[in-house]
């Protein structure tokens, strides 16, 4: 490999020297997808998996058994008392705004405490103007609490909530935004606090890109109800479509009549073929993850030598896949990502400019070269062009493949800086 590259030498030696400064993360790494791989198994002896349970249902989809036991599965593992795991939820802001329409009302408030939510949720809750169906189009009112010192203000939260306030909303991974993401403990320690002082209220986790990193689920440490997308981790890269809402049971049926309609609920959904992948790939999570948790660490230990900024650390504590680079100008930022496209098994031959896209208020670029379309555990690059100029790295079903496409990147961008 190293032989093709114009700065071939450099990188091998360069490589060689990360690999053994990064090994004993790498080893942090695996332990974790052995515990959360032996919770997985124990979960699919439990509820008796068998081959009838992949087939799938058609139609209205009425006593799908296959459906109720993978989500049986997911309330298992992710430690809620009930699951929504369909096909039908077609991206983790789908599957977000399901669950928040499914427990708001008209008159209710959704604090969301970690900030400014990211941009395709804006549209949800009402906050950039646009869409004609949002949380505020139906007299349910967002408010933000921004972060202090890149720190969940709990102080503030507390004061702020009101008789109004139904949901308290926490985005764990950063999203778009250079701060840190969120880790279980920091989670636990907020919702203790906020259910002491405010029992009643719920608090609802974006669990995006943060599935099987920690030992532990938003749920297992007090959040009523959780969220995500099965083209991202959980899915394992297998699942072709699908996202997911685990929590308390009454709240997931509110979200089930909100998805299908009221007094059908949970009941009907078909999964047509789509059960054999959710199964295989939700069984296959905890080790693509951490494949893909490997090829962030090394993405981020490879471009610090380099000199460029990176969040978070390669030595830091992870809870989400998301890795961000700065770079110093955009042209930089557009070479590195469409390296990164130009490394990947599809659409090898497309390269991505700059573009606008729905639910972003700037230019995005996107380097997506994946077997399912949009997969976030499949390795991509993107970002809006914005100063800081920042690339988000995620995925990576392989961390060879991670590897590979970030060394064959680099040279072209060492070529473009000489």
């Amino acid at each position: 490999m190293y032989s093709e590259l114009k700065h071939g030498s450099y990188l091998e030696e360069m490589t060689d020297h990360i690999e053994k400064k990064i090994a004993e993360r790498f080893d942090e790494i695996e332990k974790v997808a052995q515990t959360n791989q032996f919770k997985v198994l124990q979960s699919f002896r439990e509820h008796q998996i068998s081959d009838s349970h992949l087939n799938g249902s058609t139609g209205y989809g009425y006593d799908d058994f296959g459906r109720e036991g993978l989500e049986a599965i997911y309330a298992d593992v992710f430690g809620g008392e009930a699951a929504l795991v369909r096909p039908q939820l077609i991206s983790g802001t789908h599957a977000i705004t399901v669950a928040l329409f499914g427990v708001l009302r008209p008159g209710d408030e959704l604090m969301y405490i970690t900030g400014k939510p990211y941009d395709t949720l804006e549209g949800v809750l009402g906050i950039n103007g646009k869409g004609q169906s949002s949380l505020k189009d139906f007299q349910i009112e967002s408010r933000i609490i921004p972060l202090k010192d890149h720190k969940i203000d709990t102080e503030k939260v507390i004061q702020s909530i009101s008789s109004k306030t139904k949901v308290i909303a926490l985005q764990r991974s950063c999203g778009y935004a250079r701060r840190p993401s969120f880790h279980i403990d920091q989670l636990k320690e907020v919702i203790q606090c906020i259910k002491k002082a405010h029992p009643n209220v719920i608090v609802f986790v974006d669990n995006c890109y943060g599935e099987f990193v920690e030992l532990k689920e938003p749920c297992h440490v007090g959040a009523d109800l959780i969220a995500g997308s099965l083209i991202k981790n959980p899915g394992g890269g297998l699942a072709k479509v699908g996202g997911y809402i685990v929590g308390k049971e009454h709240l997931v049926e509110r979200c089930a009549e909100r998805l299908t309609a009221p007094g059908l609920g949970k009941e009907v959904g078909p999964t047509l073929t789509h059960l054999s992948d959710m199964y295989q790939g939700f069984f296959l999570a905890p080790h693509v993850t951490s494949q893909a948790l490997k090829g962030a660490i090394f993405t981020a230990a490879l471009m610090e030598e380099l000199g460029m900024s990176t969040t978070p650390k390669w030595d830091t504590k992870r809870t989400d896949l998301i890795q961000s680079v700065t770079f110093e100008n955009e042209q930089d930022m557009v070479t590195f990502c469409q390296g990164i496209q130009m490394a990947s098994p599809i659409n090898s031959h497309v390269t991505p400019y700059p573009s606008p896209m729905p639910g972003y208020s700037d230019k995005v670029i996107m380097a997506a070269g994946t077997f399912v379309q949009g997969a976030s555990i499949e390795l991509s690059a993107d970002g809006p062009i914005r100063q800081p100029y920042t690339v988000f790295v995620q995925g990576g079903l392989t961390y060879e493949h991670v590897k590979v496409a970030l060394i064959t990147t680099l040279d072209q961008l060492m070529s473009q800086w000489k």
